[in-house]
């Protein structure tokens, strides 16, 4: 995997996704090999490496992004019951773009 595959891959168009939701700075589409039934990633446009590299000047950004984490996460809540949020960070986190993962059901593998 390339070291920001959100950037590299998908922001660029090398890589189609079926998106769920766009706006002007924030995408949001089903994971290309999901690890759960339902798994839609939701992206900045920006990169930004981590959580925990935000910055001050990235807050409109990050509402931007929550809003649109919140719109498909009840999405998905309403049509399956529940749903998780998730990032990683670290280590645990295999690309690093800020990215966060709204999923349902048991894990695929």
């Amino acid at each position: 995997m390339t070291e920001d595959f959100y950037c590299e891959e998908v922001l660029s168009g090398k890589t189609a996704v079926n998106k769920v939701m766009e706006t002007e700075n924030v995408l949001a589409y089903y994971h290309t090999k999901p690890f759960y039934p339902v798994h839609i990633v939701a992206i900045p446009k920006k990169h930004i490496s981590s959580l925990i590299t935000l910055q001050d000047e990235d807050n409109e950004l990050l509402m931007e992004l929550f809003d649109v984490i919140r719109k498909v996460a009840a999405t998905v809540t309403e049509e399956n019951g529940a749903c998780r949020v998730i990032t990683n960070i670290g280590n645990y986190q295999d690309s690093k773009h800020l990215h966060w993962h709204i999923v349902f059901g048991k894990p695929l593998r």
